[in-house]
């Protein structure tokens, strides 16, 4: 069944669809799959070519758009656009606290999640694209994880694709977790000390917070336990267009004087749960580290075992001498299960799927290499979640991929440049620039 309604200058229609949990086993256990078509109303009755809009994260639903703001607008002016939430996702069989133990045990609901990959959301594409295309191919828009999906689906799949476009998204074809990270944190660090530079009394404000939650024991109105690595984690602001000016302000007015003293403040504590809480995706954080991993290796807590190298993010370290506290970026950590209410009861089967060793690879690099869907992808410079080399490693390894280095926009650049940054992908893909 299927529900139509109207926003300015759109059609919306809420659309569902059954596909098999494991896609080895069509015969056996389904989920249900949610997508949002979305049509401009002048467009409405045309036969029109289709984009599949893959969202990044992993764990996040697709955007919510009033009407046609961004990228979407742009999109509209020639396809009808499906925003899909992806398997465990938004209103697509959501896998969360609350649901997961409906599997069993954490050992289950490991088994599960190990089915909430790139290589499902590409299945889930094709099984869903004849119901919505009639069969012919449709254009993918991956932005950030779902760039990685859409290179897994030319992998995969690349039938079902008349053009590729991937924004931020060009993952490495091979480097292990540990590979990704080591590449990571230098990066965060240049992040971090941009913003410093540009927000030099922030140095003392963020060393005084962190020596606050050295001192004592901050529980958030959530349940949230603050320490100060979680503190230090608001860093993954800095990938985006205003994260740097995002933290400046959460920064600036953080302590309150009370009768006991001076106290980290409602409102600080408020803005700071939203940030830090996974409660309204959490497969980000069960999940992340499983999109590197392939071949037989298990991912064993990356981030935290890599932060190790990296000494300068102690931040006890840094509080016993003068220097700038550093903040980190998009890393997951099993402190994280212990902090977060929303993960606690997760903790365990996060665990076990750090430990797992029966990943199976992504990507076919000799498929890539002889690639003839018109694909293109935006880069941008010094990413801070998406390693560069990495990404222009890739961009090379695919056959016709032709890429957009700019350091114009960051990693959320399909938001803040919209049309403009899909219009010259569009033309890149279709060698019109």
């Amino acid at each position: 069944m299927t529900h139509s309604y109207r926003q300015p200058g759109v059609v919306l229609t809420d659309r569902r669809f059954t596909v098999p949990l494991d896609h080895a086993d069509p015969a056996g256990e389904t989920i249900e799959l949610y997508a949002r078509e979305v049509v401009a109303s002048d467009k409405a009755g045309q036969n029109l070519p289709w984009l599949v809009y893959l969202q990044g994260g992993p764990g996040f639903g697709a955007n919510r758009f009033v009407g046609r703001p961004a990228w979407l607008g742009r999109a509209l002016k020639e396809y009808r656009v499906l925003l899909l939430d992806q398997r465990g996702t938004g209103a697509s069989t959501p896998a969360n606290r609350q649901t997961l133990p409906l599997r069993g045990g954490p050992a289950a609901q490991a088994d599960y999640l190990t089915r909430f990959r790139a290589d499902s959301i590409v299945r889930d594409c094709e099984a869903i694209r004849p119901q919505v295309t009639g069969g012919a191919p449709w254009t993918v828009l991956g932005q950030s994880f779902g760039g990685f999906c859409t290179v897994t689906y030319l992998s995969l799949a690349p039938e079902g694709l008349a053009t590729a476009v991937i924004t931020g998204g060009l993952p490495s074809l091979h480097a292990h977790a540990d590979d990704v990270y080591r590449a990571a944190y230098p990066r965060v660090e240049r992040k971090v000390a941009a913003h410093y530079a540009r927000y030099p009394q922030d140095v003392e404000r963020a060393r005084r917070i962190a020596d606050h939650l050295l001192t004592r024991e901050v529980t958030l109105p959530n349940g949230y336990r603050l320490t100060v690595e979680a503190f230090q984690s608001l860093g993954i602001l800095l990938g985006g267009a205003e994260g740097s000016h995002r933290l400046h302000y959460l920064l600036e007015d953080a302590f309150v004087r009370t009768p006991g003293g001076h106290e980290l403040s409602d409102a600080f504590q408020e803005e700071v749960q939203g940030l830090l809480s996974y409660a309204g995706h959490p497969l980000y954080a069960l999940v992340h580290e499983a999109i590197y991993a392939q071949d037989h290796r298990p991912t064993a807590w990356s981030a935290e075992r890599v932060r190790a190298e990296f000494p300068q993010f102690d931040a006890a370290k840094t509080l016993a001498g003068d220097g700038p506290l550093l903040f980190t970026g998009e890393t997951i950590h099993p402190w994280m299960f212990d902090c977060d209410p929303a993960l606690r009861p997760l903790r365990e089967t996060a665990g076990l799927l750090a430990a797992r060793t029966d990943w199976t690879p992504l990507y076919d690099a000799g498929r890539l290499a002889a690639n003839e869907v018109p694909v293109a992808a935006a880069v941008y410079h010094d990413d801070m979640y998406v390693d560069t080399a990495h990404a222009l490693e890739t961009a090379r390894a695919v056959r016709g991929l032709r890429t957009w280095v700019t350091d114009e926009f960051e990693h959320d650049g399909v938001r803040a440049g919209g049309p403009r940054v899909l219009d010259r992908l569009l033309a890149l893909a279709r060698d019109e620039a």
